[in-house]
């Protein structure tokens, strides 16, 4: 139980964090961090629990990572559903935290307000379209995880891995958030869309189905540049 106790607890500080510095800091009157401190707040809580928890769980804190890394013959098929569930179960928790601390400010409306939501259309930052949002999602999530998978190798430099993945993801969000407020993590969205309801749960499906075949995509090629696989 313990590794999944710690997916519960690193997803849990990957939403709360990521998700609560764009709730409640991103625009907050004079002050606010923006976009930059939101994509910086994503990669820090990666970083801070690859330390804490990557040697009892491998940190994934993200279905698509367990998708991605079990493509990557990195991980067992049989631990795939427990992880899922209990990064859900983190998210969710968090989603919930959040929810607690942004209502206790007068007049706030989680509907109204996103709630840090994932979309497409009407509900992406700047109005992309469910193909730009499918495409990003989709490469984004890929790129993700050739870069776990490369950092993560027993021939690369040995504890560093966490920065990497960390500054990767802060990357990633500073591409794609005006497209899908990025998820790149089916946990991550789901632990805030609950709370939302209507739009955010009916474009759900997105943000679960593209980040896991990306990240899928992302292992395989990192096997083929690696030279694992040899024919396609």
């Amino acid at each position: 139980m313990k590794k999944y106790l710690a997916e519960v607890v690193g997803t849990f500080w990957l939403v709360l964090g990521g998700c609560g510095s764009a709730v409640l800091a991103a625009a907050f009157p004079d002050v606010g961090i923006g976009l930059l401190g939101v994509s910086l707040a994503f990669g820090l809580t990666v970083v801070t629990m690859a330390f804490a928890i990557g040697h009892i769980s491998g940190c994934h804190l993200n279905p698509a990572v367990t998708f991605g890394l079990w493509a990557g013959g990195r991980f067992e098929s049989k631990d795939i559903l427990p992880y899922v569930l209990a990064q859900v179960i983190g998210g969710v928790i968090a989603g919930g935290v959040l929810y607690v601390i942004a209502t206790g400010q007068a007049g706030f409306d989680v509907v109204a307000s996103g709630f840090a939501s994932n979309g497409y259309g009407e509900h992406s930052p700047g109005g992309y379209s469910f193909m730009a949002a499918l495409v990003c999602e989709l490469v984004m999530t890929a790129v993700f995880l050739f870069v776990i998978m490369g950092a993560t190798d027993s021939r690369a430099p040995q504890g560093f891995a966490p920065i990497a993945i960390g500054l990767c993801l802060t990357l990633i969000h500073l591409i794609s958030i005006p497209v899908t407020n990025t998820s790149v993590n089916p946990a991550r969205s789901t632990g805030v869309a609950v709370f939302v309801g209507d739009w955010a749960i009916s474009q759900l499906w997105l943000f679960w189905v593209a980040p896991i075949v990306g990240g899928m995509i992302g292992a395989i090629i990192y096997k083929i540049v690696d030279g694992e696989i040899k024919e396609i």
